[in-house]
Parts: structure tokens; C-alpha cells; sequence
């Protein structure tokens, strides 16, 4: 699948997309990631009759570098001007870690874009993270060798099974993170503030879909925040048992089907 690119005033978006004649559902990955996160969701999803579409944040994958902002509205702001570039009407939007701020903060704006939400593993308000993970965040940001650490803390992430194709994957990742400007967007991007998307949790009016892997590193209890993201957004949790931060790729026979689920119940 050819990337294609989508240019706004501050840079260019990479994204590709697989078809589909259903509804539109954008992808968004994490700071740090690739859209290829998506690589057995998406199909998935165009087989169940969606169009599937999966970007990579700004200053991030083939995405352009350096932005001016790497922030959560900034980041929204990509979200609302891509849909209303694809020109498919409102989206099913998903977003995993970081992403989920900048959808949450996407759906309020512009409601009339958002046909539903899905939130893997959300990063969306001043959550409690497990101190571990705050004190190895904070080393991989402030290290000569901060790449490899990232490739190290990232392995982490996927406690129960690893895909097939990870080091490929991985070794891809830390390739474009080495990448001049890359990682200052990781960074920027991951120390930002949640204000924003906290703010508007309890405005949110279309259907959600919380996803948490159970097993997830990042959380000291990523039930617990799962159920709050859910109620203040008046969605759903769905727990992925012993995924960790990307559900959707540690456990794709298992997670497509509950996400497609969502996706078919809050309409087409």
C-alpha cells in the first residue's frame, strides 16, 4: 500500500489508506510508534466493511519534521483536518496511549466528524503511572543513548506475546526514531500537557469504547483507569487479559473482534 500524504500549513501527514465502502475509521498510534501499529487491525477492519485508514502522528514515522507545536490540540487539530480531507463524512476514530488526548479533544471540537471513539490504553487526563515507568521515562528522555532505550522500554510494552514480525517492526521504529528531530517530537509529544483532553472528558456525546490491556506496564491499575476514562466519557471498558500497551498488535485475534463489535453497534 503506497503512503500517501496530506500537507497542512505547519507540515505533512503520512497515511495510508487500505479502501473500504463502509464508514471511515481513522488510526492513530502513540508517541514513539508507527501507524504500521495497525497492521492487523486495519485489514481487519476493511474486511468487516470499513474504510480503514492509519496515519502517523506529526513528527513521527513518514510524517514530516519539525512541527512548530507537538501537543494535544495541535495533534486534534491534524485529526479534524484529515477526516475532513478524506471527504468520507464523520469517522469511527481510534487512538492508542497519546492519541486518545488529541481524539478526545478532535470529538469535542467538532462533533459533527466523530461517529464513535476507541481509546487503547488512554493517556488522557493526570492519571497515577506506575513510578517505575515515570522514573524509566524519564531516563529515556534525558540519555545519549535514548533510541536504544526506547527500543528497550518498548519491548516491555508487550508482556504475554510478541508478533511474529517484531524485530522487524522494531528495528524499523528505532531506525526513524534516529531520525534528526524524531525523537524531540517522541519527547514533546509525551511530556505535553493532558489539560486539554481532561477538560473535555465529560463533554464527550458520542459513543466510546475503552480499551485496556490488562497487563499493561504503564498503569498500576489499568482496569481501575479504564473504568474512569470510560465513565467520565459515559462509554464502555473492554479488557484484553494479559495484553499490555498495544492490544490491538500483542493480541489481534482477540481484540478485532471486540473493536469491530463496538464499531458495528455505534452505526455505520
Amino acid at each position: 500500500m503506497p503512503t500517501q500524504f496530506f500537507t497542512r500549513p505547519e507540515g505533512t501527514l503520512a497515511y495510508d489508506d487500505l479502501g473500504g465502502d463502509g464508514a471511515l475509521v481513522l488510526m492513530l498510534p502513540g508517541m514513539g510508534a508507527l501507524r504500521s501499529e495497525y497492521r492487523f487491525l486495519a485489514p481487519a477492519l476493511r474486511d468487516a466493511g470499513y474504510r480503514a485508514v492509519t496515519t502517523d502522528l506529526r513528527g513521527q514515522g513518514e510524517s514530516s519534521v519539525p512541527w512548530p507545536t507537538y501537543d494535544v490540540p495541535s495533534v486534534g487539530g491534524d485529526i479534524i483536518a484529515l477526516i475532513e480531507h478524506l471527504g468520507s463524512g464523520p469517522a469511527h476514530i481510534i487512538g492508542t496511549s497519546f492519541a486518545p488526548a488529541a481524539v478526545v479533544w478532535a470529538a469535542v471540537e467538532r462533533p459533527d466528524l466523530a461517529r464513535s471513539l476507541v481509546l487503547i490504553n488512554p493517556f488522557v487526563r493526570d492519571a497515577k503511572i506506575n513510578p517505575f515507568m515515570r522514573i524509566a521515562f524519564w531516563l529515556m528522555m534525558h540519555n545519549p543513548w535514548r533510541v536504544r532505550t526506547w527500543g528497550m522500554y518498548y519491548k516491555t510494552l508487550y508482556p504475554t506475546r510478541k508478533p511474529a514480525d517484531f524485530a522487524e517492526y522494531l528495528g524499523g521504529l528505532t531506525r526513524n526514531l534516529a531520525e534528526p528531530g524524531r525523537f524531540h517530537a517522541t519527547s514533546a509529544l509525551g511530556t505535553s500537557s493532558r489539560k486539554p483532553s481532561a477538560e473535555r472528558l465529560d463533554r464527550v456525546n458520542r459513543p466510546t469504547l475503552v480499551l485496556m490491556g490488562a497487563s499493561d506496564p504503564d498503569f498500576p491499575d489499568p482496569a481501575e483507569e479504564g473504568r474512569i476514562v470510560a465513565g467520565r466519557t459515559g462509554g464502555t471498558m473492554a479488557l484484553v487479559e494479559g495484553a499490555g500497551h498495544y492490544p490491538q498488535t500483542e493480541m489481534p485475534v482477540e481484540t478485532a473482534p471486540v473493536v469491530i463489535e463496538f464499531l458495528d453497534r455505534a452505526g455505520a
